[in-house]
C-alpha cells in the first residue's frame, strides 16, 4: 500500500517535471533570450593613432564643408535667438550656434594641420538662407525657415560624414568626422524637437541601383534570429531532447514499479 502511495507521487512529481521542461524547450526563442542588448559603445576621444595617413580630396572637401556650416549656422543660431518669439526656438538656437563654435574650433585645427585653407564667408546658397531668415515678415514664418533649412541641411551632409568617416585613411580627419557625427546628431535631434519640422520637403532618397541592395544570406539572418545554426533545424533538436526526456521518464517509471 505504501510502495503504490509512493510510485504514484513519483509518477506526479514525474509529469510534472517532464510538463515544466517541455514548456521550456518548446518556448518561443525569443522567450528564451529576454535579456536587453546592452548599451551602445561610444569610441573614445582619442580614436586614431594621430600617425597621419594620406588625406583624400574627399577628406579636405570634408574639412571645408565642416567649417562652411559653421559659417551659416553660428549667425542663424544668434538671429534665431534675437527674432524668435518662441522661448523653444531661442533655446534650439542658442545650443546650435554654441556648439557649432566648438566643432569650428576642432575643424580649423585640423584643417591647419593638414595644410588646408578655410572659407571665411558662407556659400552664395547658405548667405541665402541667412538672408531669408533676416527678412522674415513675422516670428512664426522665421521660426519655419529656420528650422526647415537647418534641418535640409543637417540631412546632407549626413551621409556625407558617414562616407568620410568609413573611408578616410588620415587620423584626424577620422577623429573629426566621428565628432562632427555627434554635433550633427544632436542638431538633428534639437531641431525636429521643435516640433514643426516639414518633412514632406525634405528631399527623398535616390532609389536602389537596378541590380538591387546586396543579396542577403536567408540562413545566416534565420540563424541570428532564432539562435541557432545554418543547417540544423532547432525544432529537430527540441523533439529529439523531448522525447530522450519522455524515455527516461517512462523507464523510470517502470524501474519502480517492479520493486
Amino acid at each position: 500500500m505504501i510502495a503504490a502511495r509512493s510510485s504514484r507521487r513519483l509518477h506526479r512529481w514525474l509529469v510534472g517535471v517532464l510538463a515544466m521542461v517541455l514548456t521550456v524547450l518548446l518556448a518561443p526563442a525569443g522567450m528564451a533570450r529576454a535579456a536587453e542588448p546592452g548599451p551602445v559603445p561610444v569610441p573614445p576621444e582619442n580614436i586614431g593613432s594621430n600617425k597621419g595617413g594620406t588625406a583624400s580630396a574627399a577628406d579636405r572637401d570634408f574639412v571645408i564643408k565642416v567649417r562652411l556650416a559653421g559659417l551659416w549656422e553660428i549667425p542663424a543660431g544668434n538671429m534665431a535667438v534675437e527674432k524668435s518669439e518662441n522661448p523653444d526656438i531661442k533655446k534650439i538656437g542658442r545650443s546650435i550656434s554654441a556648439q557649432h563654435v566648438v566643432l569650428d574650433k576642432l575643424d580649423i585645427a585640423v584643417a591647419k594641420k593638414l595644410g588646408i585653407a578655410l572659407p571665411n564667408q558662407p556659400n552664395s546658397d547658405q548667405q541665402g538662407w541667412l538672408n531669408e531668415m533676416k527678412n522674415a515678415p513675422s516670428s512664426e514664418v522665421f521660426d519655419q525657415v529656420y528650422i526647415d533649412r537647418l534641418r535640409a541641411a543637417h540631412g546632407k551632409i549626413f551621409p556625407a560624414i558617414a562616407t568620410i568617416r568609413a573611408s578616410t585613411r588620415n587620423d584626424a580627419v577620422r577623429k573629426l568626422a566621428q565628432q562632427t557625427n555627434q554635433f550633427v546628431m544632436t542638431h538633428m535631434t534639437l531641431l525636429e524637437g521643435s516640433g514643426i519640422v516639414d518633412y514632406g520637403a525634405l528631399p527623398t532618397a535616390a532609389a536602389p541601383a537596378d541590380n538591387g541592395p546586396v543579396p542577403v544570406d536567408n540562413a545566416m539572418l534565420a540563424a541570428a534570429g532564432a539562435g541557432g545554426v545554418p543547417g540544423v533545424n532547432t525544432s529537430v533538436i527540441l523533439l529529439v531532447l523531448a522525447g530522450a526526456l519522455v524515455a527516461g521518464v517512462i523507464t523510470t517509471m517502470r524501474i519502480f514499479r517492479t520493486r
